[in-house]
């Protein structure tokens, strides 16, 4: 089977154009596995450049192996050929944890940058706990201006290309754009509730 062309959009406030079909690596349980890269070899071989990754997942290191042989194996010839996305966890989800949480992203994938990194959902928890579903007194509000405040920071830092949010209503997106330097480039939604608060989010 060949490889196949997929159309690309381009994404606001970044010079990244996104595939507009890619490939999820959330599986569960959460792991990441050899499984899990092989899969992603394989996808990159029929054409796949877009890929979807989060800290929650646990498969950024497994997706950072993959780019990794792919390169060396001429897979792919350059890694500014892919669009690597991934998200900010809801424990992470505080002004000072972004960056950091950021640049271990970073680390487990083997990358200088990545082209999209998103806020998970849009509420926070404890800071350093990465258990799911998130226990209800671990849940607390996030402040929506100091988190995107560092989420522009790692755009700035030259991190990533492009950030943006997930599963956030219109509401919760108004209160990102009324002080906003940088607008969300994408709203990236999984479900119309939230599996982790079980609360609508739109």
């Amino acid at each position: 089977m060949g490889s196949i062309s997929i159309p690309d959009v381009p994404l606001k406030s970044s010079n990244r154009r996104m595939p507009v079909v890619g490939l999820g690596t959330a599986a569960s349980p959460f792991s990441g596995s050899e499984t899990t890269k092989l899969a992603i070899l394989e996808a990159m071989k029929l054409g796949y450049r877009h890929f979807d990754t989060a800290t929650l997942y646990q498969t950024e290191q497994p997706l950072g192996d993959a780019i990794a042989e792919a390169l060396s194996t001429g897979i792919i010839k350059s890694r500014d050929e892919l669009f690597i996305a991934s998200k900010l966890w809801c424990s992470d989800a505080h002004r000072e944890l972004v960056v950091p949480a950021l640049q271990k992203s970073l680390e487990n994938l083997q990358l200088e940058y990545i082209d999209l990194y998103v806020i998970h959902w849009p509420v926070s928890s404890k800071p350093g706990s990465y258990e799911f579903p998130i226990k209800k007194e671990d849940f607390l509000p996030m402040d929506f201006k100091s988190v995107w405040e560092a989420m522009e920071e790692c755009q700035n830092l030259g991190y990533t290309k492009a950030i943006g949010v997930s599963n956030f209503s219109c509401k919760k997106l108004g209160d990102i754009l009324a002080t906003a330097k940088i607008p969300p480039a994408a709203n990236q939604v999984i479900k119309p509730v939230c599996y982790c608060c079980q609360k609508d989010t739109l």
